[in-house]
Protein backbone atom coordinates (compact mmCIF):
# COMPACT_ATOMS: atom_id res chain seq x y z
CA UNK A 1 0.00 0.00 0.00
CA UNK A 2 1.33 3.41 -1.01
CA UNK A 3 1.64 6.17 1.61
CA UNK A 4 -1.03 8.81 1.26
CA UNK A 5 0.19 11.84 -0.69
CA UNK A 6 0.35 14.91 1.51
CA UNK A 7 0.49 18.53 0.40
CA UNK A 8 3.97 20.04 0.07
CA UNK A 9 3.89 22.24 3.17
CA UNK A 10 7.12 21.43 5.00
CA UNK A 11 8.68 24.79 4.17
CA UNK A 12 5.56 26.65 5.25
CA UNK A 13 5.31 24.71 8.52
CA UNK A 14 9.00 25.26 9.27
CA UNK A 15 8.62 29.00 8.59
CA UNK A 16 5.47 29.17 10.71
CA UNK A 17 7.13 27.34 13.60
CA UNK A 18 10.30 29.40 13.19
CA UNK A 19 8.37 32.65 13.50
CA UNK A 20 6.54 31.30 16.55
CA UNK A 21 9.82 30.12 18.10
CA UNK A 22 11.38 33.55 17.50
CA UNK A 23 8.40 35.25 19.16
CA UNK A 24 8.65 32.93 22.18
CA UNK A 25 12.37 33.61 22.55
CA UNK A 26 11.86 37.36 22.19
CA UNK A 27 9.28 37.18 25.01
CA UNK A 28 11.72 35.32 27.24
CA UNK A 29 14.50 37.83 26.52
CA UNK A 30 12.28 40.84 27.18
CA UNK A 31 12.33 39.79 30.85
CA UNK A 32 16.16 39.81 30.75
CA UNK A 33 16.25 43.21 29.02
CA UNK A 34 17.99 42.27 25.77
CA UNK A 35 16.98 41.57 22.18
CA UNK A 36 17.39 38.28 20.35
CA UNK A 37 20.17 39.78 18.22
CA UNK A 38 22.00 40.92 21.35
CA UNK A 39 21.57 37.44 22.83
CA UNK A 40 23.12 35.97 19.71
CA UNK A 41 26.10 38.30 19.89
CA UNK A 42 26.57 37.49 23.59
CA UNK A 43 26.60 33.76 22.78
CA UNK A 44 29.11 34.24 19.96
CA UNK A 45 31.40 36.42 22.10
CA UNK A 46 31.20 33.93 24.96
CA UNK A 47 32.50 31.23 22.61
CA UNK A 48 35.10 33.44 20.89
CA UNK A 49 36.31 36.17 23.24
CA UNK A 50 38.54 38.80 21.68
CA UNK A 51 37.16 38.45 18.16
CA UNK A 52 37.18 41.58 16.04
CA UNK A 53 34.12 43.48 14.86
CA UNK A 54 34.90 42.30 11.32
CA UNK A 55 35.07 38.68 12.48
CA UNK A 56 31.75 39.08 14.28
CA UNK A 57 30.18 40.53 11.13
CA UNK A 58 31.47 37.60 9.08
CA UNK A 59 30.39 34.99 11.64
CA UNK A 60 26.93 36.47 12.10
CA UNK A 61 26.31 37.36 8.46
CA UNK A 62 25.58 40.92 9.55
CA UNK A 63 26.88 44.08 7.94
CA UNK A 64 29.65 46.00 9.68
CA UNK A 65 27.20 48.82 10.43
CA UNK A 66 24.76 46.36 12.04
CA UNK A 67 27.56 44.99 14.24
CA UNK A 68 28.48 48.52 15.33
CA UNK A 69 24.87 49.16 16.39
CA UNK A 70 24.67 45.85 18.28
CA UNK A 71 27.96 46.39 20.12
CA UNK A 72 27.02 50.01 20.89
CA UNK A 73 23.84 48.75 22.56
CA UNK A 74 25.66 46.03 24.49
CA UNK A 75 28.26 48.55 25.66
CA UNK A 76 25.54 50.96 26.85
CA UNK A 77 24.03 48.09 28.86
CA UNK A 78 27.44 47.24 30.31
CA UNK A 79 27.47 43.77 28.74
CA UNK A 80 30.31 44.05 26.20
CA UNK A 81 33.36 46.16 25.58
CA UNK A 82 35.63 47.09 22.73
CA UNK A 83 39.39 47.15 23.10
CA UNK A 84 41.67 48.65 20.46
CA UNK A 85 44.31 46.32 19.12
CA UNK A 86 47.79 47.11 20.39
CA UNK A 87 49.25 46.39 16.96
CA UNK A 88 46.63 48.04 14.73
CA UNK A 89 44.55 50.86 16.21
CA UNK A 90 41.91 50.42 13.49
CA UNK A 91 40.96 47.02 14.88
CA UNK A 92 38.57 46.63 17.80
CA UNK A 93 38.51 43.41 19.81
CA UNK A 94 35.25 42.45 21.48
CA UNK A 95 34.71 40.85 24.85
CA UNK A 96 31.91 40.34 27.32
CA UNK A 97 32.03 42.14 30.63
CA UNK A 98 31.43 40.24 33.85
CA UNK A 99 27.79 41.34 33.60
CA UNK A 100 27.61 39.99 30.03
CA UNK A 101 29.04 36.62 31.10
CA UNK A 102 26.64 36.57 34.05
CA UNK A 103 23.72 36.63 31.56
CA UNK A 104 24.71 33.30 29.99
CA UNK A 105 22.74 31.12 32.45
CA UNK A 106 19.68 33.33 31.89
CA UNK A 107 20.04 32.90 28.13
CA UNK A 108 20.25 29.13 28.60
CA UNK A 109 17.08 29.17 30.73
CA UNK A 110 15.29 31.30 28.11
CA UNK A 111 16.26 28.83 25.37
CA UNK A 112 15.13 25.89 27.51
CA UNK A 113 11.79 27.59 28.24
CA UNK A 114 11.31 28.28 24.54
CA UNK A 115 12.09 24.67 23.64
CA UNK A 116 9.75 23.36 26.33
CA UNK A 117 6.93 25.58 25.07
CA UNK A 118 7.50 24.41 21.50
CA UNK A 119 7.75 20.70 22.24
CA UNK A 120 5.54 20.12 25.27
CA UNK A 121 3.06 18.16 23.17
CA UNK A 122 5.69 15.67 21.96
CA UNK A 123 6.91 12.51 23.60
CA UNK A 124 10.62 12.28 24.49
CA UNK A 125 11.10 10.00 21.46
CA UNK A 126 9.36 12.48 19.16
CA UNK A 127 11.53 15.30 20.52
CA UNK A 128 14.65 13.28 19.80
CA UNK A 129 13.42 12.36 16.29
CA UNK A 130 12.57 15.99 15.56
CA UNK A 131 16.01 17.11 16.74
CA UNK A 132 17.73 14.49 14.57
CA UNK A 133 15.69 15.43 11.49
CA UNK A 134 16.22 19.18 11.94
CA UNK A 135 19.94 18.62 12.56
CA UNK A 136 20.18 16.58 9.36
CA UNK A 137 18.43 19.32 7.37
CA UNK A 138 20.53 22.08 8.94
CA UNK A 139 23.80 20.19 8.49
CA UNK A 140 22.95 19.28 4.92
CA UNK A 141 22.53 22.96 4.14
CA UNK A 142 25.81 23.86 5.89
CA UNK A 143 24.02 26.18 8.30
CA UNK A 144 26.02 27.34 11.31
CA UNK A 145 24.37 25.91 14.44
CA UNK A 146 25.38 28.99 16.43
CA UNK A 147 24.18 31.73 14.08
CA UNK A 148 20.57 32.66 13.48
CA UNK A 149 19.79 34.60 10.30
CA UNK A 150 17.85 37.07 12.46
CA UNK A 151 21.17 38.50 13.68
CA UNK A 152 21.45 40.25 10.32
CA UNK A 153 18.70 42.77 10.91
CA UNK A 154 16.70 44.24 13.73
CA UNK A 155 13.21 43.80 12.31
CA UNK A 156 12.32 41.28 15.05
CA UNK A 157 14.04 43.13 17.93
Amino acid sequence: MQPQKRPARIGFLLAQLGAHAADLFTEQLREIGITSSEAGVIRILARTPGMTQRELATKSGATQSRVVVLIDGLERKGLALRTRSETDRRIQHLDLTDAGRALLPSLRRAAEAQEAALTDRLTPEQKNDLYELLSALSGGLDLDRDVHPGYRDNSRD
